[in-house]
């Protein structure tokens, strides 16, 4: 399963529709707590996070990097996204222990690719 952040119903149902092309579960979290409902269900393999929601974004990371995260959580591969001119964005995320970052343009473009390989990634990079 993938999960993901989405600053509007656009990016959203973009997301969702495109795993569901590919035949991948990317369901919604907003919160720490339907964070912890996802994991719960099991077969969590990644996370996408759109930066223009920021504040989630990092406490999401901050849920799966931290000193609390235990080997699923942090088997977990985030990849968030954002608007290109948003450098400062990019380096907190990272920061805080993004996987990867990216612009929206890059992500828009490679949607499909980027969703099968969160799909995949638990299962050949466990940490």
């Amino acid at each position: 399963m993938i999960l993901f952040t989405a600053s509007d119903l656009i990016w959203g149902s973009r997301i969702k529709r495109t795993g569901e092309s590919v035949g991948l579960s990317c369901r919604p979290v907003r919160s720490v707590a339907m964070l912890e409902d996802r994991l719960g269900e099991g077969g969590v393999t990644g996370l996408v996070l759109d930066l223009d929601v920021m504040e989630l974004a990092e406490s999401l990371v901050a849920r799966l990097r931290g000193e609390e995260a235990g080997p699923v959580e942090r088997a977990v591969r985030i990849i968030a996204f954002g608007p290109h001119v948003r450098t400062d964005l990019f380096e907190r995320i990272r920061q805080a222990g993004a996987d990867e970052v990216i612009t929206r343009g890059a992500f828009d473009r490679t949607l499909p690719d980027l969703l099968l390989g969160l799909a995949t990634s638990a299962s050949s990079d466990q940490r």
